[in-house]
């Protein structure tokens, strides 16, 4: 009887449409934010404390990519999984305390798969304890053997049941085995479906769901591919495409175009007609508008289907009234949990109930019946845009002073910085502070300091015996 007690106590607390911990965290963080980003579409601080990020925890690299992110120095830093674990246990442990349970958090640093696959996992499992939501970062030229080591334990148990990850694809990348230097977007589409096929096996051979996002930094040289790579790839299992316009950002040795001659504009055009529709992505906005511009949607078929349209005000109050009723974040939760919460939810807000249904039913007729044909494919798109670091140095330098630039470029890079939606822990400075002033003001100094308490001994040193590793 006690045991029942105990269970029912438990699946009346994970179905309550509100938690005490997360409206608190999530209130704080939306009285972070500026004013100009308090929008009724704003989700940081409604639904979401933001995008977190680990950083220092293995910086090392074996692409040489342009442009690349990275400092100067971070491959004068060796791959420790001890140091990692310990690193992404601490910044985990501060941002629970800080922004609540139930966050996105991105394990990124250089690339992932150089960790061994032990440490991987540990590092992962440090995450999920902290009640965060991880995803790793990777370029995708990794094999099976090392996926599969990664998901499942010495016993043949699958560690996690569900692994996240975001591999980067386009032709600014040097290095990724049969494909040194691509020509074109086209050329990388073999290792796209490579390595969305892994994880169909994985999930085929060991019961272990994924969820794959698809990176691609955009340059004036492969602005237009943008369209073909989603015609040619949203069917390969990816569930997010983002893009990044190229930024002034770490190793100036490694730029090469004219970044700036390609505008935000350009770019989301390019993502809609790679949709073949208008994508909506004032619906629903993480932070400001000119930092990260997002649409929600399934494909029907070879249709896109956005989920809101941010010029029918019907779909407007619907977002609205979902907010009213189910502010808690689900960041994966089973389904019947998930179903479970917003019965909830709505049995106490029956008008919104209402409201919800009619959106529903407006939603399936534009789905229309190829959907019980065809099925849905849900997938997002993304774009974010990067400021250049001097901009951002800068302006951090001034908004640490409690002053605003005169510069209107400086002024704007200010406000863009305070409504960060990504964030990465310092727990030795009781701070979080925005991933742009990471890579672009505290990285540098990071990775000399890195170099020196983890030196790389030997050219030959390799982070794992699964594949010979460049330098």
């Amino acid at each position: 009887m006690r045991s029942l007690i105990s269970t029912l106590c438990r699946l009346e607390r994970e179905t309550r449409p509100t938690d005490p911990e997360v409206s608190a965290a999530l209130a704080r963080r939306y009285a972070e934010l500026p004013t100009h980003v308090r929008t009724p579409a704003q989700l940081i601080g409604r639904r979401t404390a933001g995008c977190e990020g680990t950083h220092g925890v293995f910086p090392r690299c074996d692409f040489a990519c342009r442009p690349c992110y990275h400092s100067k120095t971070a491959n004068r830093v060796r791959v420790d999984g001890a140091h990692t674990v310990g690193e992404v246990d601490a910044q985990m442990a501060y941002l629970r305390a800080r922004r609540g349970p139930g966050q996105f958090a991105q394990l990124i640093g250089g690339e992932v798969s150089l960790l061994p696959p032990e440490d991987h996992a540990a590092a992962l499992t440090a995450m999920w304890r902290h009640d965060r939501v991880p995803m790793s970062f990777t370029h995708g030229d990794f094999d099976y053997e090392y996926l599969e080591r990664l998901a499942v334990g010495p016993d043949g148990r699958p560690r996690f049941p569900l692994l996240s990850f975001a591999a980067h694809f386009d032709t600014t990348m040097r290095g990724r085995r049969g494909l040194n230097r691509p020509e074109h977007e086209g050329d990388l589409h073999e290792h796209r479906r490579r390595f969305c096929a892994m994880f169909e096996r994985l999930e085929h051979e060991h019961g272990v769901r994924s969820y794959l996002a698809h990176n691609m930094t955009v340059t004036p040289k492969n602005v237009g591919e943008i369209a073909a790579v989603i015609r040619d790839c949203h069917a390969m299992g990816f569930r997010m495409f983002s893009f990044q316009p190229a930024a002034y950002v770490g190793d100036q040795a490694r730029w090469a175009d004219d970044f700036r001659s390609i505008g935000a504009d350009e770019v989301w055009a390019e993502i809609e007609r790679g949709a073949g529709v208008r994508l909506p992505f004032r619906a629903l906005q993480m932070g400001d508008e000119r930092c990260n511009r997002t649409t929600w949607g399934v494909y029907v078929g070879n249709r896109y289907v956005p989920i809101l349209d941010d010029l029918d005000p019907r779909d407007l109050a619907a977002r609205d009234a979902f907010f009213r009723a189910a502010p808690r974040p689900f960041a994966f939760a089973p389904r019947p949990i998930v179903a479970a919460r917003l019965a909830r939810a709505f049995g106490r807000h029956p008008r919104d109930a209402a409201t919800g249904l009619a959106f529903g039913a407006r939603f399936a007729r534009r789905l229309g019946t190829d959907a019980l044909r065809h099925g849905v494919r849900p997938v997002t798109f993304v774009m974010h845009r990067f400021m250049d670091a001097a901009d951002v140095r800068e302006a951090w330098q001034l908004t640490r002073a409690g002053r605003t630039s005169d510069d209107p470029r400086i002024a704007e890079t200010q406000e863009r910085l305070a409504a960060c939606a990504y964030g990465m822990a310092h727990p030795d400075r009781d701070e979080i502070v925005p991933a742009c002033v990471q890579h672009s003001v505290l990285d540098p100094n990071e990775t000399r300091v890195l170099a020196d308490l983890l030196p790389i001994r030997s050219r030959r040193a390799a982070a794992d015996g699964t594949r010979p590793r460049r330098v």
